[in-house]
């Protein structure tokens, strides 16, 4: 036991399955959790609005602070492999109270977006299949979404083993989907046959500060969105092989594949739809990858359609995993019931946990739904707020943590101290301006006052206080967690796991 914490090697034998999936997996499960083809989707409209030509370089802007803070959980995952990720590692370096809010905003993301992804999984599949009655129908499409969150969890109950093979065909549909619009999309462009207002690409756009002011935060603040999720397969070291470097490695892999993705796809959609169709029809959001489908592929649109829905479909499942294992995490070192660290005999995966997290979420999609769809939308956003603050701390954790080996190297200087620290600062600023953003009601969805602020900060203070709430009961309850107290990196570890 060192620092309060224990050592993997002291773990129970009824623990997660070691060695369940490999490298590839993690890496695969790290990109889905991302929901690429969603993500984009939903983002290039209002970004294109906000900068225009420049959105693909915002694309590369946005996955700066996503490397280095990549960067964190790398270093951090070599000494400490543990399913709790931000909420293990925050503790070890700064405390039990700063740990339990970075786990409690980990779980919270996975309750807040897991009912939208399978809505938006449900919605695209229809429209592929041509079931737009279907999807028109709120009480169908809920109804669907519900089952679709039900069967995903239970795919996370039965194995990683099985997730992981379900993730891979998942992620192989969502990029041949996304190449093959994107080589129509920019074939047709040269060819001169579009239907819009085509631009020829130029390098320029890469440009992420050809727009500037405030736009250019705002922009960042999606950019932010569409990179989040990578980090599921560091929450899966206990299970994958080679713990301490895989899934670290996977996660700053995912990163880099994602940048690609999405600069690919910006440029196309930006090249044959042009800046005015785009900014049109911002207000569509994920839909207005429906309406360039048609336009770009004619008959085969459900190429593109199909790729949202895949994309929303594996994110629904792997945006499950953080909130459950982070919940696990947090009740073996009795931060948390001690029910929620039960795992399952069988097939060795944290169910209560898993069941929990999806029980919320469909309770959340449900309720929210019933006040109004934009009332969704604004929980959605209010995500930035949860997301930014946990990637913060764990950037700052990392320093911390590695505080007395900064300066043995300028390798230890710049990737583990001043990479993680920049990160930790950029996300912070962004932060601190989405609050000031979200503020205003005018900027929300509903387009309506909560207690004098737009509903996305109410949603995301909201959140926040009940997990202070929680967090200061259950510390009076039973308060053997608080006795932990934060440590530094042990030059053993530090140095006999060198890259």
């Amino acid at each position: 036991m060192a620092n309060g914490i224990a050592d993997a090697d002291e773990r129970p034998p009824e623990g997660l399955k070691a060695d369940a999936i490999g490298f590839v997996d993690a890496l695969v499960i790290g990109l889905n959790a991302t929901s690429p083809a969603y993500s984009i989707a939903a983002v290039i409209g209002p970004v294109v609005v906000l900068v225009g030509i420049y959105a693909p370089g915002v694309m590369v802007a946005s996955f700066v602070p996503m490397l280095l803070i990549a960067s964190a959980f790398y270093y951090l995952n070599r000494v400490d492999q543990d399913c709790g990720t931000t909420f293990s590692w925050v503790t070890r370096a700064m405390g039990p109270w700063a740990g339990w809010l970075g786990g409690w905003a980990i779980a919270m993301t996975g309750v807040l977006v897991v009912g939208s992804l399978a809505d938006v999984a449900v919605t695209f599949a229809l429209l592929a299949f041509g079931l737009d009655s279907w999807a028109d129908h709120a009480f169908v499409r809920q109804l669907l979404a519900v089952l679709l969150i039900i069967v995903m969890t239970a795919v996370c109950v039965i194995g990683t083993e099985v997730s992981a093979k379900v993730q891979n065909a998942l992620i192989l549909a969502q990029v041949a989907c996304l190449l093959a619009f994107a080589v129509v999309a920019l074939y047709r462009v040269y060819a001169d046959t579009g239907t819009l207002g085509s631009v020829t690409p130029s390098i320029g756009w890469l440009n992420p500060f050809g727009a500037g002011g405030a736009s250019l935060t705002a922009a960042l603040l999606l950019g932010v969105f569409i990179y989040w999720g990578w980090e599921s397969a560091v929450n899966l070291t206990e299970e994958v092989e080679h713990s301490e470097t895989a899934p670290g490695k996977a996660a700053v892999w995912s990163t880099v594949i994602l940048l690609v993705t999405y600069v690919a796809v910006a440029f196309a959609v930006v090249a044959y739809a042009g800046t005015t169709f785009l900014a049109e029809n911002a207000a569509e959001e994920e839909f207005l990858f429906a309406l360039l489908a048609g336009e770009a592929m004619g008959g085969w649109d459900w190429v593109v359609l199909l790729a949202v829905s895949t994309s929303a479909l594996a994110s629904t499942q792997t945006t499950i995993i953080p909130a459950s294992r982070t919940a696990l995490s947090m009740a073996r070192r009795h931060a948390l019931p001690h029910h929620f660290a039960r795992i399952n005999p069988r097939f060795r995966t944290p169910d209560v946990s898993t069941w929990w997290v999806a029980g919320i979420a469909i309770v959340w999609y449900v309720v929210v739904n019933r006040i109004s769809a934009n009332a969704l939308f604004d929980s959605l956003t209010a995500l930035s707020l949860l997301i930014a603050f946990y990637y913060a701390l764990t950037g700052v954790a990392c320093v911390v943590y590695y505080r007395r080996h900064l300066t043995e190297s300028v390798h230890h200087f710049l990737f583990i101290g001043l990479g993680p620290l920049i990160g930790a600062a950029l996300l912070s600023w962004l932060l601190v301006e989405s609050v000031g953003d979200m503020s205003d009601p005018a900027n929300s969805y509903s387009g309506v006052s909560w207690f004098g602020l737009g509903p996305p900060l109410v949603i995301g203070v909201g959140i926040t206080l009940t997990g202070v709430v929680l967090m200061v009961v259950w510390r009076l309850m039973a308060p053997a967690f608080w006795a932990e107290r934060p440590g530094v990196a042990d030059p053993d570890l530090v140095h006999g796991k060198e890259s």
